[in-house]
């Protein structure tokens, strides 16, 4: 098996109260340009990038030309993450990660440089205007923006099967990964309350794109790494959480499923027999009762559904090399299961769509609201604000009523420091000691100017090399970025070996 190293990909809700000529991209650029902490503004390569190969075979398109917002406003971090305008929005993607603990530490990280980027940027506003950013999912006006995840995958596991195995398993894990929403959009029935923010958004099983037509899995073939060896599972179905447990079973269960599916430990898979349905009636029902028709005639719920995967993983478990990460995501998964069976509101202290539901209910009891009220669209998106003075899920916190994994110690040097286990670490420290001569970076190289003729690019190819253990010497010694380059071989070299193939 591959170890599951992974990530997330958060684009970030923006407006600004009470500015007429409001501009999205040039509020992103002003929340990006403001953040105070370590960090390379550079040009994002996309040389080696191929967003329009299919891993079915075929769809290959050239890669995009660089947009405006992309080529002015990117950053790389000092964790190792980027920071970027993507679409309009501020996006978030971190650094990769050894495991879902990891991932969710960094995933919250996101959250804590939003927050500080946030309230840079609102002091070099006009007296009377307020930014706002929240990590949500749909503007309640037909739009939707992206939290996606990303897993590192064997190259030798035949695509066709990662289709037939995660569709039911991306369509069920839903009970567990909603973010909750008042209401329903892109002409899916009306409902008062459902558990996804971004189920009425997907249309297709299979496919390529992220915006429109959005597909169940999705077929981008860019693994960021050797390609002969790896493939990149690019997960587009799926809300932004703001609940550290629950990113933790998001990033956790799935990176189980795959590592099986990866062993050859699944049985032959669930197949449903209308998929597309099966996403938004499954989120439209919070009571978790719904069943969905398999095309052999059957009908299970999604709660059914996953206790099957949840037995499979077991077995897969018991006899494989895995971790207590592992273990600690196996023994929550059966927990929520269990509590959500029980009663969905016994999971409000570690699931954002229970936590947003109870929450709502109480101003409903308190205040006479229908769902129908603006209020509740406004409490919905508020639950979702950056901002720890203003956002609901950070007054739940403080009160004591949603389970935290880090403290918000941990949190803060995640936002400063990389992975220590992953190639993020090179990259980290690198922004931190030779920002200025960094002059390009994607996910799998960077591109230093050591003041000689030629650039010099060093390959990351392998996401488990440049870690601390293997590169921290390396960089310890290194007082200019020319003597790191010729300490890993200059141009390539014994780059491939060290932190090249990080």
């Amino acid at each position: 098996m591959i170890h599951k190293v992974l990530g997330t990909e958060t684009e970030f809700g923006i407006t600004i109260r009470n500015q007429p000529d409001f501009n999205p991209v040039l509020a992103s650029s002003l929340v990006i340009n403001s953040y105070a902490g370590t960090r390379a503004r550079i040009q994002w390569s996309y040389d080696e990038e191929t967003p329009g190969k299919d891993a079915r075979g075929f769809g290959h398109q050239p890669a995009p030309a660089v947009g405006l917002d992309t080529a002015l406003v990117n950053v790389v971090l000092g964790n190792g993450a980027r920071f970027y305008v993507d679409h309009a929005h501020p996006e978030y993607s971190t650094p990769e990660c050894y495991d879902a603990l990891e991932g969710a530490l960094y995933d919250k990280a996101g959250e804590w440089v939003l927050a500080r980027a946030s309230a840079a940027a609102q002091a070099l506003l006009p007296e009377g205007e307020r930014l706002h950013i929240h990590k949500n999912n749909s503007d309640g006006k037909g739009n939707s923006y992206g939290a996606h995840e990303n897993y590192l995958l064997a190259r030798s596991v035949p695509f066709g099967e990662v289709v037939a195995h995660m569709i039911p398993f991306f369509v069920s894990r839903q009970v567990f990964t909603g973010s909750g929403k008042v209401g329903a959009e892109n002409d899916r029935p009306g409902v008062p309350f459902q558990v996804s923010q971004r189920a009425d958004f997907f249309e297709e099983e299979v496919g390529l794109e992220t915006t429109l037509k959005r597909p169940i899995v999705n077929t981008r073939d860019e693994p960021h790494a050797d390609p002969a060896r790896y493939r990149r599972l690019h997960v587009i179905i799926g809300d932004a959480t703001m609940s550290e447990e629950q990113t933790f079973l998001k990033l956790g269960s799935t990176a189980l499923v795959l590592a099986a599916l990866e062993a050859g430990a699944l049985p032959d898979p669930i197949r449903l027999a209308r998929p597309v349905d099966a996403v938004w009636q499954v989120s439209h029902d919070a009571s978790l009762r719904r069943i969905v028709d398999l095309d052999d005639g059957s009908a299970v719920s999604a709660l059914e559904l996953q206790w099957r995967y949840v037995e499979w993983i077991e077995r897969f478990v018991s006899g494989a090399d895995v971790g207590p990460v592992e273990h600690r995501v196996l023994g929550l998964w059966k927990e929520v299961l269990e509590a959500l069976e029980r009663d969905p509101l016994e999971t409000a202290d570690r699931l954002d769509w229970t936590a947003k539901l109870r929450l709502l209910l109480s101003y409903q009891e308190r205040d006479g609201l229908g769902w129908d009220d603006p209020k509740m669209r406004l409490l919905d998106l508020q639950y979702h604000d950056v901002d720890p003075a203003r956002g609901l899920y950070y007054r739940l916190v403080r009160a004591g009523r949603m389970r935290r994994l880090f403290d918000d110690d941990e949190v803060a040097r995640a936002g400063a420091a990389p992975p220590e286990r992953t190639r993020a670490y090179f990259r980290g420290r690198c922004v931190d000691q030779f920002g200025s001569a960094i002059v390009a970076a994607n996910w799998d190289s960077l591109v230093f100017d050591v003041g000689e003729d030629a650039l010099k690019r060093v390959p990351m190819m392998e996401p488990l090399r440049g870690g601390r253990e293997l590169v921290a010497p390396l960089l310890d010694a290194a007082a200019t970025a020319a003597d790191l380059v010729k300490a890993l071989g200059g141009d390539h070299g014994r780059a491939g070996t060290q932190a090249g193939s990080s």
